[in-house]
């Protein structure tokens, strides 16, 4: 490494920066060099384009390399969207999220596929997933619970509608940060609140002490809030900071949500192939139950005799029969590991319906741009 002489003149030290710099666009240039001979050998082994497992470990890798002097998340932040660009030079990657821009989707979306992506916006949690149905994205980023309001149960809806026509591919957990942002001059001046029923939610106790009088005005997101209220000089909604900055909103309060910390809303990345094993993986899978006695307690045994840990489990409406119910579980391990196999298997022989929803990494807490 070269060492600096102490008394550079600060010409000397910016036209070192400049070398480094055109070192570096050189580099880069080179690595984009490779990336037609890695597209063909992708086509050659059948592979798809994006490979988040592996995206993911080199990040691990560049992060650990640097000295300190660097941050480590900068460097993730960085490389993620050399990555993103070099994906973009290899193939068109299409990504839907419920909308508009500045929604937390938006956000996890981002954050899973970079800058260089294309993206679409749907109104709608089952646009997201009718986008894939139709071909015309490739990826689609959708909420499906928070750590303080439960599960985003059009999300839920939508996978066991589904009926395996997606896979989950990949999960994110971003820590919300919820911003109360306005025209208004003072928090004091606002007479409605917009955000998705999710944000209300989250915001229920710091909205009854603060704003009590208020009308509470539900939105298809938070960014379709954050434009509701632009145009609303009463009007305030709840939001992320990123919708603030797209829509020109003043934040009047920053992290109204009720839990000051570990508010966090699970991703899901929705695809049409899974994920292969890392190691370190979930698995999602949706069963009903046969009528009778004791049936639930039959389906859950076969999970504890496997030695297989369920992380989650809920019930929602089948939508087939009035008081019908379908089961979705989340569950630790992959379904290419005997002892998921072999649970899924003997599901089989207790439950009218099993559905394989995917299985995919496990997710690292990361918090939202």
């Amino acid at each position: 490494m070269r060492h600096f002489r102490a008394g550079m003149s600060l010409d000397d030290l910016r036209k070192r920066i400049n070398a480094l710099d055109e070192r570096i666009v050189a580099l880069l240039d080179e690595r984009a060099g490779l990336m037609g001979a890695v597209l063909q050998a992708k086509r050659d082994a059948k592979l798809p384009t994006f490979d988040p497992e592996r995206e993911r470990e080199v990040l691990e890798r560049l992060a650990r390399m640097g000295d300190g002097r660097f941050p480590a998340g900068a460097l993730r932040a960085v490389f993620r969207e050399v990555m993103s660009a070099s994906r973009a030079l290899q193939d068109a990657v299409t990504v839907a999220f419920l909308g508009p821009a500045g929604s937390f989707s938006h956000a996890a979306a981002r954050r899973l596929f970079g800058l260089s992506a294309s993206y679409q916006e749907t109104t709608t949690i089952d646009g997201v997933f009718d986008a894939l149905y139709r071909g015309v994205a490739t990826y689609g980023v959708a909420p499906v619970e928070n750590s303080s309001e439960g599960s985003v149960t059009h999300t839920v809806d939508a996978l066991l509608e589904s009926q395996g026509r997606v896979r989950i591919r990949r999960e994110l957990v971003l820590d919300v940060v919820q911003c109360l942002m306005s025209r208004a001059p003072s928090v004091g001046a606002v007479r409605r609140v917009y955000s998705h029923p999710q944000a209300l939610g989250q915001c229920r106790l710091w909205l009854a002490k603060n704003l009590a009088g208020a009308q509470l005005v539900q939105t298809p997101s938070t960014s379709a809030a954050a434009r509701e209220a632009a145009a609303d000089t009463e009007g305030a909604a709840i939001g992320s900071a990123l919708a603030a900055e797209i829509y020109d909103l003043p934040v009047l309060r920053e992290s109204v949500q009720d839990m000051a910390t570990g508010n966090a809303t699970r991703f899901i990345v929705i695809a049409r192939e899974h994920a292969p094993r890392t190691g370190r993986d979930k698995t999602t899978l949706a069963f009903s139950l046969k009528e009778g006695r004791g049936a639930l307690k039959r389906a859950l045994e076969i999970f504890e005799q496997g030695g297989i840990s369920l992380t989650r489990i809920e019930s929602r409406p089948s939508r087939q029969r009035a008081w019908d119910y379908v089961f979705l579980c989340d569950l630790e391990g992959h379904a290419d590991e005997a002892p998921v196999r072999a649970a899924i298997d003997a599901l089989g022989g207790v439950c009218p319906s099993v559905t394989w929803l995917g299985s995919y990494p496990a997710a690292e807490g990361v918090t939202a741009p």
